[in-house]
């Protein structure tokens, strides 16, 4: 039986064949088919626990194929037919699978082992395989096939494969953490400060700034008044970025972005966040300053003299504008020391 349908790979006798066009081939022997599925064929030595090698027979493989077919069929004897995986072209000469309904490993490691033969042929590079948290099943068989962890999200995991034989020019994952620290003082001189509950700071007594970590999607700006707000209750107005540091080795092995915050309070009641915050309270700037920890503390010392500088000596720090971007309609936020840039020459 021959029926057209989106490309295909055929399973006969002496290998795995790649159909010149798109149809589906049911069985080897087809009478008096237009169809030259031995002319380029692919064969797999299922020797290997791991991933299968494989041999080009002929000449180059379907010059035309397109890399968005389902795969649905299970390969098994021959007669059967084997689809490769649906994928999309990414901008750097890759292709992207994105895997959405369910299949047993066997078929989708077969798929896979398919499919990229027919991206090495065609000159691909780096292979995108996303995993939902629905479909663990299929993480070892793309493991065995050579893949590698690139990332995880909590409802999928990433995993990577370079074609070439040249340099792996994939770009890593996430190297760093955003982290935000708030300087909130008001008018009597006194600094918004926290005790936490848990943490390197639990039971020590130590007064802090308010910190936290910026979230997905979240502008430094708005991460700094959303911690304040969680943490102590009160509402802020955000001024500008004082300085930033950038640490290493930091929470699993991660970089560290801690940018420093100067806000302006617009409330001044504190309903402290009971679940990590032990105490919550306005101090006198000479007070906090003179806490043992704090005269330890280069960081701290830094945050405080900074604050300070801004208060009283004019000290520029960065502010953000929202600017447009040739390739994208999202904006983003630039960082920068307005001040000084608008001066006249």
């Amino acid at each position: 039986m021959l029926r057209c349908r989106p490309p295909v790979l055929g399973l006969g006798a002496v290998g795995l064949c790649f159909p010149t066009k798109r149809c589906l081939i049911k069985s080897s022997k087809i009478p008096n088919s237009p169809l030259k599925p031995l002319s380029s064929r692919i064969s797999f030595t299922r020797d290997l626990p791991g991933r299968a090698r494989s041999q080009l027979n002929t000449r180059s493989l379907l010059s035309g194929a397109n890399p968005s077919s389902t795969a649905t069929s299970a390969p098994a004897q021959q007669g059967e037919e084997v689809e490769i995986l649906p994928a999309t072209n990414d901008n750097h000469g890759g292709v992207i699978v994105e895997m959405k309904d369910p299949m047993d490993s066997r078929t989708f490691a077969f798929s896979l082992r398919a499919s990229l033969e027919i991206w090495r042929q065609q000159g691909k590079k780096g292979v995108w395989v996303k995993l939902p948290i629905e479909l663990s099943n299929l993480v070892q068989p793309t493991v065995e096939e050579g893949f590698r962890y690139h990332h995880a999200e909590p409802s999928y995991v990433m995993l990577v494969y370079w074609i070439p034989d040249t340099e792996n020019t994939l770009p890593v994952n996430a190297t760093h953490r955003v982290g935000v620290g708030a300087f909130v003082m008001n008018d009597k001189r006194e600094v918004l400060a926290v005790q936490e509950k848990s943490g390197k700071f639990r039971g020590s007594g130590v007064w802090k700034f308010p910190t936290g970590v910026v979230e997905p999607g979240e502008d430094i700006s708005a991460g700094a008044v959303r911690e304040v707000k969680e943490e102590t209750g009160i509402n802020t107005e955000f001024i500008e970025v004082l300085a930033f540091r950038q640490s290493h080795k930091s929470f699993f092995n991660k970089s560290d972005l801690f940018f420093i915050c100067m806000l302006r309070p617009l409330s001044f009641d504190i309903r402290k966040q009971d679940s990590e915050i032990e105490a919550a309270e306005w101090i006198p700037i000479q007070q906090f300053a003179a806490q043992p920890f704090a005269q330890k503390h280069e960081l701290l010392k830094y945050i405080i003299n900074l604050g300070l500088a801004k208060a009283e000596k004019g000290y520029a720090g960065f502010s953000p504008i929202c600017i447009k971007s040739a390739f994208t309609s999202r904006r983003s936020c630039l960082y920068l020391n307005t001040r000084d840039l608008n001066q006249p020459s």
